[in-house]
């Protein structure tokens, strides 16, 4: 009994040791989740804010959470009036999703997959976003290879 005991003592010390080993050396899921959190970024002169947020089918989803310039010159809350789908005109300013269903490319070491909506514009672009050696995320639009590339400073 006492060699059986030692026996399953030993197997589960191993197996302990064999999940820890691989869940250390498996950080793709830390390193996609890298992306979370709190952004500010400008664009044509406008700050604001965003949060990235990581959806039940291991995408990311981003949505602004704060525009310097809610307001319009008449106090009215700015909406989403230049999105060409018609039934978010109504959304607020500040409420506004940039994208989602961004997906992580280990291989490549960048998020892609996705449209990154514009709304200064109206238009969604193809979105591929990298850390730079700085730390910010370099967050890139294109449409049929031209683009525009902001960069977005971690909170």
């Amino acid at each position: 009994m006492r060699k059986t005991m030692k026996k399953f003592t030993s197997l589960l010390l191993m197996l302990s040791l064999c999940v820890s080993m691989a869940l250390a050396q498996n950080p793709l899921n830390n390193k996609a989740d890298n992306i979370l959190g709190d952004y500010q970024g400008v664009q044509n002169g406008e700050p604001f804010k965003t949060h990235i947020t990581k959806l039940s089918n291991g995408t990311y989803k981003c949505q602004i959470y704060w525009v310097k310039n809610a307001t319009d010159k008449n106090g009215k809350t700015r909406l989403d009036e230049n999105n060409p789908d018609k039934s978010l005109r109504s959304v607020r300013c500040d409420q506004i999703v940039l994208f989602k269903g961004l997906k992580y490319d280990a291989k490549n070491k960048e998020w892609s997959g996705c449209k990154i909506y514009d709304p200064q514009r109206g238009i969604n672009a193809n979105c591929t976003i990298v850390f730079d050696k700085d730390g910010r995320l370099k967050v890139s639009g294109k449409i049929l290879g031209i683009g525009e590339t902001v960069y977005w400073k971690k909170l």
